[in-house]
This record gives structure tokens, C-alpha cells and sequence, in this order.
């Protein structure tokens, strides 16, 4: 029940996409054990249906609305356009005090703008992350700062993410919480260890995806690429910088859950299909995600939550791009900026593989998004701070 003459704030959570859920998972739980003084609804958007559907069951979410918007060839009108228009009867009828979103994604800006035009505050979860150039993401790069724009409450990541808010005259409403998926790495990290028939079935979810060795028993890098600025000449250098990797050395391992765009799915299978070191998988549900990234020697990706995660286990990252939003990781020596040249991605992992002294000095390296425990500090804001 909620304290007398205290009106329970009513809170909405919206998002659409799998990171997006992984990332707002420890922030429902938060509020739901706060029920005293929230009332929680959620409402998914399903621009990507079922990657969402598994995290929304692995941790037993149960959204009160459901857009359902993917659908087949959709693209960034479509998806803006219909989210908008299907979040109006959404908040009609919620009547929420506050709406938060999360990151980057079309669903976060769409979100954003549908509260604005009801007069809603909106609370910007992973506010402030900028490459500062306006198609490096793309579309990410603007839904985040469109986001900044219309949000009312600002929960940064890092102080980094703060001052670059600060420099777009946003310093109202603005607080340094850490990032949400330190916490949910933590959640999982805890179900693996406590529950014996998760990891059970984590193994044998991993031996029918596509793996050609046991994880258990031998070394690998754990690769993930999907970026659209990478789509073209990008992919191509990647994947051959795998398979000079691979050739180089025939005694690691190489994993690579392959992303279903077929602008990923064409390159990747093309010149990397066929060598043995290298497994071409299936893409993989969270619990085995996290799992290979505790187990992996190093990862190479172009993700931006694994650039968060993976300090945290103490495995080096090397990202796969030319810029990151995320500079706090480089600077703290945690992550490498490798670009997507074939030359500089092999060589930044023949360094890491024949340098112990450099492997180490990333894998001991701290990491600079939190401890786990943003969500509770975005809850005591909410608690503390009114409409």
C-alpha cells in the first residue's frame, strides 16, 4: 500500500529491442519492489519480436501493452511512424507521471516524442552517450540526442556522458547512476552460478547452435558484428581479418554468432565458412551470450553493450570500429579501438595473443560503468524528485 497522503507515482516503461529489455530488466525489478510508492506498467513496442520475447521470458516480464510492430521488410519510416502513432492510445489510457526509455533505438526517440506530445516527462535511461559525428551510429547517434532534447530527467552512465549534456546546455535533471547492464550482467552472472539446470542447459543450447568445439575445455575470441556503417567494404575486411587470425593461429578458436541481416549473414558466410577454427553460429539467447563472454580469451565486436559487460568480467575488447560513444572504456584501458581495417584488427589481437603484459593490462583494467547498482540510484531519484 502505498504511504498515507502519498500519491503513487504511476511509471511507464516503453522499449522495443532485446538490448534495450537486457538493459531496463534490473530497473523494473527495482521499481517493482519499491511498490509502495510506484505503480509499474510496461509497455513493449516489439521492433524486434522474438530477440525481445526471450529476455521478456528468461526473466519473467510481463508487459501490459504490446505494439507488435515488426513486421517483414519494415524500415525506419514504418517503424517510426507506427510506434508513434500506436503509443497515443498506449498513454491515453495509462495516464502516466513519467514514461522512461532507454538508449538509442527508433523505439527511444518515437517513445519520447509520443510523451512529449501528451505533456509527459520523460526519464532518458543511458542519457548523454555521443560519437559526435550524426551518421556514426546510424540511426543511434540522432535518436540520442533528439532523446536529449525532449527528456526531462537524465540518468548518465558515466560523468563523461554528463559534460557532454552539459555542453548541449542540459544540466537540469541530470545524474551519474553507472549503466543498468552492469547490474543485469550481475542478475544473470548469479542465476548461472545458483541455478545448475541453466547451465545445463546453457551447454546444450551451445552444442546445437552451430559449435564445433566444447566451450569448457579449449580457448576462443568471441566475435559479434552487426553495425550498419559497417555494412560493405567494413564487413569484408573484418571477416578477412578473422580468417588471417584463424589460419595464423590454428590452436584458438574463433565463435562468431552471426547476426540475421543478410547484409551480415552474405560476407561472413562467404569467406569464413568452411575453416575449421572458426564456428559460424546461431544467434544466441542471453544466458548463453553472457555465458561464452565469461569463458572467452577476448572479444572483438562492434556492440555497444559489450564494450560495458565485458570489463567486468576482465576479458579485453576489441572494438571494431572507428568511433564509440563509450570513451570512458578506452581511457580506462578496457577497451581498444581497432577500427575496420584487416591490418589493425589482426594486429591489435596478435598483440594481445603473444603479449601477456598487454593482455593483462586490459583484463585487470576497472570498469568505469558501475557496480551494479544504477537501477537503485535511478530509483531514489524517482522517489526523490517530483513531476
Amino acid at each position: 500500500m502505498a504511504i498515507v497522503g502519498e500519491r503513487m507515482k504511476k511509471v511507464l516503461i516503453i522499449f522495443g529491442t532485446r538490448p534495450e529489455a537486457i538493459k531496463m530488466v534490473p530497473l523494473i525489478y527495482a521499481l517493482q519492489r519499491e511498490h509502495q510508492h510506484f505503480h509499474l506498467s510496461v509497455c513493449v513496442t516489439a521492433q524486434h519480436r522474438e530477440m525481445l520475447d526471450q529476455v521478456l521470458s528468461l526473466f519473467e516480464i510481463e508487459p501490459e501493452y504490446d505494439l507488435d510492430m515488426m513486421k517483414p521488410h519494415q524500415d525506419l519510416y514504418t517503424i517510426t511512424s507506427e510506434i508513434l502513432v500506436g503509443l497515443k492510445e498506449v498513454l491515453l489510457d495509462c495516464q502516466p507521471d513519467i514514461v522512461l526509455v532507454h538508449g538509442d533505438t527508433t523505439t527511444t526517440f518515437s517513445a519520447s516524442l509520443a510523451s512529449f506530445y501528451q505533456h509527459i516527462p520523460v526519464g532518458h535511461i543511458e542519457a548523454g552517450l555521443r560519437t559526435h559525428q550524426r551518421y556514426s551510429p546510424f540511426p543511434e547517434e540522432a535518436n540520442r540526442k533528439l532523446t536529449s532534447v525532449l527528456a526531462t530527467y537524465h540518468f548518465a552512465p558515466t560523468f563523461s556522458a554528463k559534460e557532454n549534456l552539459a555542453k548541449e546546455g542540459i544540466t537540469e535533471g541530470v545524474v551519474v547512476t553507472g549503466n543498468t547492464v552492469i547490474d543485469t550482467l550481475f542478475l544473470m552472472l548469479e542465476k548461472i552460478d545458483n541455478e545448475p539446470l541453466l547451465k545445463e542447459r546453457i551447454l546444450l543450447n551451445l552444442q546445437t547452435s552451430g559449435l564445433l568445439f566444447d566451450v569448457t575445455k579449449e580457448s576462443f575470441i568471441l566475435v559479434t558484428g552487426h553495425r550498419r556503417e559497417s555494412f560493405g567494404e567494413g564487413f569484408l575486411n573484418i571477416c578477412y581479418a578473422l580468417k588471417e587470425i584463424a589460419q595464423r593461429y590454428e590452436s584458438i578458436r574463433i565463435i562468431y554468432p552471426v547476426h540475421l541481416n543478410p547484409q551480415v549473414q552474405k560476407p561472413v558466410y562467404e569467406i569464413l565458412d568452411g575453416i575449421e577454427n572458426i564456428s559460424l553460429i546461431s544467434p544466441l539467447e542471453y544466458p548463453e551470450f553472457i555465458y561464452l563472454m565469461s569463458q572467452s580469451e577476448m572479444i572483438l565486436t562492434d556492440s555497444g553493450g559489450i564494450q560495458e559487460e565485458a570489463p567486468s568480467l576482465g576479458k579485453p575488447v576489441l572494438v571494431m570500429r572507428d568511433t564509440t560513444e563509450r570513451p570512458e572504456a578506452i581511457l580506462s584501458g578496457t577497451v581498444k579501438l581497432v577500427g575496420t581495417t584487416q591490418e589493425k584488427i589482426v594486429q591489435s589481437v596478435v598483440t594481445l595473443l603473444e603479449n601477456p603484459d598487454a593482455y593483462e593490462k586490459m583484463a585487470q583494467a576497472h570498469n568505469p560503468y558501475g557496480e551494479g547498482e544504477a537501477s537503485e540510484k535511478i530509483v531514489e531519484f524517482l522517489k526523490n524528485n517530483e513531476r
